[in-house]
């Protein structure tokens, strides 16, 4: 546990500040997080503010993140505006997860594979070996409960299956999470449902949750390795007490109860298996544009195709991996055309996959309630209402007494 001096600065063992003990750090303390990482090589990845969106890239000091400002999501709509109120006009964390995940950097979405020369007649392969950039350490800050969970999801699939991801394999070792209780959540937010957020469980080195309250501004920090606790040792933070600890727990209840969208996920593949035929799916394919938008800013879809270019004298070649999506006519095309041709078997595709024969694949739901699919999509389609369709009309078909009960559920 955390030692009784009010305040302590650095070299604290692990012993002292074991995994699980908590922390409180105030702003000039927390700044100092950033470059305790730096001190240890890892080139720190955050929110930072561009191009109106909230998204992931290099930060280099405090004042890069977002202070002050907020987003707005709903169905095919995203915005970012100042936040409003004195207390928290300063949080840093103060946003629901935006356009990127940090998928772009454990799964990239271009991956150059070789290259190859033709040269006095020869046809020369050029660094044939893995594709794999220098080794890099990484600290992810910032990471959402349900972005934790889609990391999770993509080790599953790209380091434990029996087909491992080289590229995948050599850049997730290094990397650091200081993960984020969410204590705010968009309209098209619904972690709850798939047990992903709003406050995070594991697979973190430290887990921060800001406080903007009368009290001041604060961060509980919590250690969730040994790694975690060396950097924590790098800086001044008073102990938490048991008032500072209920604050942060109520914060994140809050915001829980306030979530707006709800999936009900009790026999969700058998529904979805037992429903290929169901008129849902000519009424959402539509609306549908297969834009691919929801697959691209999905924190778990993986999948990927392969492209040659060449330059216009053809001496010189190379082959790209990049993502794809399966709402791609070219994705499922083989020899004769492509399998599913139509808007309506390729939705029908993603959402069955995503949840249902994924969990035959890998063991979970390929969903973690990010919402982001319903808030890039530009006709608005949301996938907890599609599944709540179906559900209606499965429970209304067999008893239709139940109708006003289970909408309620």
């Amino acid at each position: 546990m955390i030692t009784d001096e009010s305040v302590v600065k650095g070299r604290t063992t692990i012993e002292r500040t074991g995994i699980g003990a908590q922390a409180v750090l105030t702003v000039q303390q927390f700044e100092n997080l950033i470059p305790a990482l730096h001190h240890r090589s890892y080139e720190v990845i955050g929110p930072v503010l561009r191009e109106g969106a909230i998204i992931y890239d290099v930060v280099e000091k405090l004042a890069d993140l977002p202070a002050g400002w907020t987003d707005e999501q709903r169905p095919g709509h995203y915005r970012v505006k100042p936040r409003q109120g004195k207390a928290d006009a300063d949080a840093l964390f103060g946003y629901a997860v935006g356009p990127q995940s940090w998928k772009r950097y454990l799964h990239p979405s271009e991956v150059r594979l070789f290259s190859a020369k033709r040269q006095d007649g020869v046809f020369q392969i050029l660094n044939n070996n893995q594709p794999l950039e220098p080794s890099m350490k990484r600290a992810f800050l910032g990471v959402r409960g349900c972005e934790l969970a889609a990391i999770a999801i993509q080790d599953r699939v790209l380091l434990e299956g029996k087909f491992k991801d080289s590229v995948y394999q050599h850049r997730r070792p290094g990397v650091f999470i200081v993960a984020v209780n969410c204590t705010q959540a968009a309209s098209t937010c619904f972690c709850t449902s798939m047990g992903t957020g709003p406050g995070v469980r594991q697979g973190f080195d430290l887990a921060v949750t800001e406080l903007t309250t009368q009290r001041g501004h604060q961060f509980v920090i919590k250690i969730g390795s040994e790694a975690g606790a060396e950097v924590l040792s790098d800086l001044e933070y008073a102990n938490a007490t048991p008032d500072i600890l209920r604050e942060a727990e109520d914060a994140i209840e809050r915001n829980a109860s306030r979530m707006q969208r709800h999936m009900n996920t009790n026999g969700i593949r058998e529904l979805l298996y037992n429903n290929f035929d169901h008129p849902r799916w000519d009424n959402v394919a539509q609306r549908c544009l297969t834009c691919a938008n929801c697959t691209m800013v999905c924190p778990t879809c993986f999948c990927t195709t392969v492209e040659d270019v060449s330059d216009v004298t053809g001496g010189h070649a190379e082959r790209w991996r990049k993502w794809d999506s399966c709402f791609s006519q070219e994705f499922s095309y083989i020899h004769g055309g492509s399998v599913r041709s139509s808007a309506k078997s390729r939705y029908r595709q993603w959402m069955t996959h995503k949840l249902a024969s994924w969990i035959d694949q890998f063991g979970t739901s390929g969903c973690v309630g990010c919402g982001r699919c319903i808030t890039w999509c530009p006709v608005g389609i949301d996938i907890t209402e599609e599944v709540h369709a179906m559900q209606e009309s499965q429970v209304n078909a067999l008893h239709p007494a139940k109708k006003e009960e289970h909408g309620r559920s």
